[in-house]
């Protein structure tokens, strides 16, 4: 039997031979509890949904992307900077690592979004966007161009709240993410990636109007968010990707 990782608050699969590098600044993450049944056909061949005291989630996470480069860098000062607000899920493989799945990643960069759905067939979208700091209150807009589903778009608005100095199992769960899953060329792929220990903080959500979870083809979130979290942000390296081999049997994990 497969021995599934830890949730570990730093990676214990250090990256080796840096493909991309790039910086995440002014994370919000939201989150929803949901029956792994409801995403498990959303993930990748040999893959199946992570778990945690029986249900997974659903997370929208907005943020910016700072100085994305080719290997060690340095990062490209406009192309490589730009809003970002993505859709994913939560999966474990067959070699037992934890990552992510993105069902759609909003990007206000066209190259950036042409360049990951080719190299990866990442469901990258353009859209216009906008991160905004007001003292504690940080705001994100986004609005899908191209391609469709059309219209998808999100505005939400969280309030920063009290640093957190040990991190639920849940905080935990869905930020300690090491790499991430997706079907390209007819194969499952694993990246690797890598970052300091998140800082993060408690948040309250203000205000939020979401269509991106239901363009995905996820049934939309009834009620507020399960966890809201803040983070100023973290350097990110990634890694060379590898196949997934095929699972020996179905069935869900559990932490």
């Amino acid at each position: 039997m497969v021995r599934i990782e830890d949730v570990t608050p730093e990676t214990l699969r250090p990256v080796r031979g840096s493909m991309l590098v790039q910086r995440w600044h002014d994370l919000a993450f939201l989150h929803w509890a949901v029956p792994p049944e409801t995403v498990a056909p959303f993930l990748p061949a040999g893959t199946v949904p992570d778990t945690l005291g029986g249900v997974t989630y659903v997370g929208l996470i907005g943020f910016r992307m700072v100085g994305l480069g080719l290997f060690r860098g340095p990062g490209l000062p406009y192309l490589g900077t730009f809003c970002e607000t993505n859709v994913r899920l939560y999966s474990v493989d067959g070699s037992g690592r934890r990552a992510v799945v993105f069902l759609s990643l909003e990007a206000e960069r066209l190259l950036a979004v042409l360049t990951a759905q080719v190299s990866l067939r990442l469901p990258y979208k353009w859209a216009r966007m906008r991160v905004r700091k007001d003292g504690d209150v940080v705001s994100y807009t986004s609005r899908r161009r191209w391609p469709g589903p059309r219209p998808a778009g999100n505005a939400m608005a969280v309030r920063i709240g009290a640093p957190i100095t040990e991190p639920t199992p849940l905080e935990h769960f869905v930020t300690a993410r090491w790499g991430l899953h997706t079907r390209a060329w007819g194969r499952t792929l694993h990246l690797p990636n890598e970052h300091p220990r998140w800082p993060l903080y408690r948040a309250d959500l203000l205000d939020l109007d979401d269509t991106l979870i239901l363009a995905a083809g996820l049934p939309a979130p009834v009620g507020p968010p399960d966890s809201v979290l803040y983070s100023p942000g973290v350097p990110v390296r990634f890694g060379t990707p590898d196949v997934v081999a095929p699972r020996r049997a179905p069935g869900t994990t559990t932490a």
